[in-house]
């Protein structure tokens, strides 16, 4: 089976000899994973992507909320 390189569109022969499938070589793995990093590249996840994320909250509501469960919820 052959597929197409996601970054430059070359022929890749899909077998374990292929060391980088589905990238025909080492840079253009490096490429997509420098896109992936610097988030040209994304999963869509359905939020809007002009809001900012919300703020976690503190270690301290944390510990509060799992001390207000019972013994079984921890099972």
């Amino acid at each position: 089976m052959e597929v197409a390189c996601p970054n430059c569109k070359a022929t890749v022969v899909w077998s374990a000899a292929s060391e980088h499938r589905p990238f025909c070589s080492k840079q253009c793995q490096l490429i997509d994973l420098g896109e992936w990093a610097d988030e040209v590249k994304a999963i869509p996840c359905g939020a809007n992507s002009n809001t900012q994320p919300s703020e976690l909250p503190d270690i301290e509501d944390i510990e509060a909320l799992l001390a207000q469960q019972s013994d079984s919820f921890f099972k």
